[in-house]
């Protein structure tokens, strides 16, 4: 740090924020790119944008040259209490997820184990530049784990919003019960703008359509819902006429994956106005299906991104936008070569992907009108991507592609939530991460008692199925030629 630059606590005085001569990413169609820009922040809102911007007196000054500012990042799916057990489920296939949490171990979490994972989840969301995420908190079977959910979510200073689920019990039980409904209206008591709160649930195709009284519910609070569909295997085609049929489909829910839908479904969702969250990670390896981004563009159905579980995947937005633009432009590439033609330009471009990541979220939360873009009078949400030591990260020529497919987690410079700062100069600010890994510890620790070390190395190395060799009628006899014959000949001699 030289002398000139602010130090962490400038910014605990509620000082104007000016960031000075990065390339600003607005993402408002009124400002677009401006390179050289300024954003100045004022309180909790953003004050203005635009170049040369007079500086208050009293102005906390961040130089940005060589950065890219941008709006706060928006997951909109990510089951954080699952972040407990980062990675243990690397090699798993969807099948296998379903029967750890769904069948065999999801009765062994803890409200303490849900605080845990959300914990962490949350701490690192805010540090790779994630300003809001949706919680789909599937874990939540009892009162206590819902609330442990909420005090691991308001104690990070990043904006959240609980969506509720409870995989151990059907959603017309839980939505319907007396404990859902008392948790529901002591959290509203107290909701803010920094939480927010959702119904996730999935619709099985059942004709008998049980599902009707969670949506009733969600109705009846005035809460958006979310839901996993078009998971192959899971939910489908059936649960997306039933809920058409029923008046369920408004603007006002999230389809979750959408990978393996018919033409009419989509059809449905785009007309009902409601939004789809991609997890081209999760997509591409769990089995839910093709990233369906080159279908929800063909229906302009609006598209958000998210990572599901760091119990498999990434937890940054980055790996998000990078897996999403290479699974549409390799789809678009398969379409065209089964034709015998040549993708010659590409459709997808790196800003729409970037749209996705911050205003497409912001819009799927119903919440555009307060975050997702640079635009003066929004909440201070923002991210400055600047590294001086990461060779990535210049020169710095086509700042959408940049996000997409250069800068990384690692790049995240300075993070402002509501106006306060929470990360700067790669450091969090107002955290305590040795809280978070104290917790998962714990938890760790508990899940592999519980799951014995039999079940333990089950889960880490899941059973292979080995594949029938194929046969090759090429041999390379002739290829090792007389001189291999000839030694081999003298050595029997």
């Amino acid at each position: 740090m030289t002398a000139d630059e602010p130090r962490p606590e400038d910014f605990e005085t509620g000082r104007p924020i000016l960031f000075r001569g990065g390339t600003v990413l607005s993402m408002d169609p009124a400002i677009g790119l401006l390179e050289g820009g300024d954003v100045l922040v004022r309180g909790k809102r953003i004050d203005s944008v635009g170049r040369d911007l007079q500086a208050p007196d009293e102005a906390v000054v961040v130089d940005a040259t060589g950065g890219i500012l941008m709006p706060g990042m928006v997951d909109t799916h990510r089951h954080m209490w699952q972040t407990a057990l980062r990675g243990l489920g690397a090699d798993w296939t969807l099948s296998q997820y379903f029967v750890f949490y769904y069948l065999n171990w999801g009765h062994i979490f803890r409200a303490q184990d849900i605080h845990a994972g959300n914990l962490l989840s949350a701490v690192e969301a805010i540090d790779a530049g994630v300003t809001t995420t949706v919680d789909w908190s599937h874990g939540l079977r009892t009162p206590e784990h819902a609330d442990a959910a909420v005090e691991a979510l308001r104690s990070v200073p990043g904006r959240f919003v609980l969506a509720y689920g409870n995989i151990a019990q059907g959603p017309w039980e839980w939505a319907t019960s007396p404990d859902f409904r008392s948790f529901i209206e002591r959290t509203l008591a107290s909701r803010s703008d920094m939480l927010g709160l959702q119904l996730a649930f999935d619709v099985t195709g059942d004709a008998a359509f049980p599902e009707k009284a969670a949506f009733e519910t969600a109705r009846d609070l005035g809460l958006r819902v979310t839901t996993h569909a078009g998971v192959r295997g899971a939910t489908g085609d059936p649960g997306i006429r039933l809920m058409w049929d029923h008046g369920f489909m408004t603007p006002d829910v999230t389809y979750v994956h959408a990978s393996t839908l018919g033409e009419d479904s989509y059809q449905r969702i785009a007309a009902s106005g409601g939004t789809v969250s991609v997890s081209a990670e999760s997509e591409q390896n769990a089995g839910q299906g093709y990233p369906p981004t080159w279908r929800l563009r063909r229906h302009r159905i609006p598209a958000s991104l998210s990572m599901d579980t760091s119990v498999w995947f990434s937890g940054d937005m980055f790996s998000a936008m990078r897996a999403t633009l290479s699974a549409d432009r390799g789809r678009e590439h398969l379409e065209a070569h089964a034709q015998e033609k040549t993708v010659v330009h590409n459709r997808l471009r790196a800003r729409e992907v970037v749209e996705w990541a911050t205003i497409g979220g912001a819009r799927a939360l119903g919440m555009d009108n307060r975050i997702g873009s640079l635009t003066p009078g929004k909440q201070a949400d923002l991210v400055l991507v600047k590294n001086d030591r990461d060779p990535a990260m210049f020169p710095l020529l086509h700042p959408y592609g940049h996000v997409v497919q250069q800068a990384g987690r690692g790049d995240v410079h300075t993070v402002l939530v509501d106006g306060k700062v929470v990360k700067y100069q790669h450091e969090l600010l107002g955290t305590d991460l040795s809280r978070a890994r104290d917790a998962v510890g714990s938890t760790v620790e508990h899940a592999r008692a519980a799951l014995g070390e039999g079940g333990w190395r089950e889960a880490l190395e899941p059973a292979i199925q080995e594949a029938e060799p194929m046969s090759n009628p090429y041999t390379y006899s002739t290829y090792r030629g007389d001189a291999v014959a000839g030694q081999d000949e003298e050595s029997q001699a």
